[in-house]
């Protein structure tokens, strides 16, 4: 990204401090730690197992919930940070997370565990994750400057990835898994002092195709009466249940498989340097081309990958070689997506929108968390799951075809 005389100076109507260059350094790292740790939970499966005598599927079931939770939290996180603006919800989201992960560190049974893995990061997740950091970005900074900074805002959370999944393995091995949570939640607290900088007017209406009297009501009638946000919607579950059975489950699948966890946690780490290759590369591309079959491709390409993953001897060439290939495209289904949701509504009620299409996002990784653990205690194996992955890239790529990239037809104020 290019810096200009422009990113120094600060945007029209907030603080002289907050120029576009900070806005966006900062949203960056608020997303780079609130997804780092939460990427690297699956780390902590076996060791957890091993301490308590858990099968996969109580582990499966507490990240199920988290990503259903978030998913849940999403669209009421977003109704705020649009009302009243996002600095508060990201300060209650960034307590909430690290609460979750010292609780996590002293769980003992199943029911703790998913209070607080599940409950408290899920909840916390919707109120300081990457969505609100794009849904500022979106309302802060010059049209110009969007495309790149939601490609450089989705990037950094997987930048946190690249860096949490081998630090988080070290840090296992070196302190144990209890400390390596403490860690974790002392970092997250950090994202209380930086979403300063992301703050948000309240009521701020939109830039582009604004309805500054539209109602919540309004918005939300006014999107779900609109078959390509209710496809772009149905086609984002695919992304959350591929990305939520890999990154829980390939560490334990690579061990079934005879590689080590260090394998694992490099390409985790792979999956995150890629991401940061790939999300920037389409937030770019999305101002170029149609947002549609970027995200139509995208799914169709994880198909193939995975499909080809399964079927190959597992080696750390392959896994490593699957995980570059995966994190090109592993979420580089935001920023179109984003960007579509606020090309055909406006940014007044962006984050609420975008929020609902990320609940059908967290309902897919619900059940990829979720069905990983039950099913591999059912059958030893977790081919079913991956081929489902496969069947659901191909179905989402068809689904993404038909959308429309144009504003809403509203009628003129009178």
């Amino acid at each position: 990204m290019t810096i200009t005389a422009g990113d120094l100076r600060p945007a029209p109507g907030i603080g002289s401090w907050r120029t576009p260059l900070i806005i966006i350094v900062c949203g960056c790292a608020i997303g780079l730690l609130s997804f780092g740790p939460r990427s690297s939970l699956g780390f902590f499966v076996q060791p957890i197992s091993r301490e308590f005598s858990w099968g996969r599927d109580v582990f499966g079931l507490a990240l199920a919930a988290q990503n259903l939770l978030w998913g849940l939290g999403q669209p009421l996180a977003g109704a705020i940070a649009d009302r009243f603006g996002v600095l508060r919800v990201m300060c209650v989201g960034a307590v909430l997370y690290a609460s979750g992960l010292l609780m996590m560190r002293y769980a003992t049974t199943p029911l703790s565990l998913d209070i607080s893995a599940g409950v408290l990061i899920g909840f916390g997740l919707s109120g300081c994750s990457f969505n609100l950091v794009l849904s500022a970005f979106s309302k802060l900074l010059p049209p110009e400057r969007r495309g790149v900074a939601l490609g450089a805002g989705t990037a950094a959370g997987s930048f946190g990835q690249f860096l949490f999944a081998p630090f988080g393995v070290a840090l296992i091995d070196g302190a144990g898994w209890q400390n390596a949570l403490l860690v974790f939640g002392g970092l997250l607290l950090l994202i209380v002092p930086m979403a300063l900088a992301l703050a948000t007017p309240p009521n701020a209406a939109s830039q582009a195709g604004a309805a500054p009297s539209q109602s919540l009501t309004g918005a939300l009638a006014e999107a779900f009466g609109h078959r390509s946000y209710v496809l772009l919607v149905f086609g984002f579950f695919t992304c959350g249940f591929q990305l939520a059975f890999i990154t829980l489950h390939l560490p334990a699948y690579l061990i079934d498989r005879g590689l080590s966890a260090q394998v694992g946690g490099w390409a985790l780490a792979t999956i995150g340097l890629f991401n940061i290759i790939g999300s920037i590369s389409v937030g770019w591309l999305s101002t170029r081309y149609p947002r549609r079959y970027l995200l139509a491709l995208n799914y169709f390409l994880r198909a193939v990958f995975i499909a080809a993953f399964v079927l190959l001897p597992a080696s750390p060439v392959t896994t490593l070689l699957f995980a570059a290939g995966m994190g090109l495209m592993w979420l580089s289904t935001v920023p179109p997506t984003s960007g579509l949701v606020s090309l055909m509504f406006g940014t007044r009620w962006l984050a609420t929108l975008y929020g609902f299409a990320f609940f059908s996002h967290q309902v897919g990784g619900f059940l990829g968390a979720w069905m990983g653990g039950l099913l591999y205690e059912r059958t030893g194996s977790y081919d079913i799951v991956w081929w489902l992955a496969v069947a659901f890239g191909i179905l989402s790529a068809v689904i993404n075809l038909p959308i429309e990239e144009k504003p809403v037809l509203r009628a003129a104020p009178a």
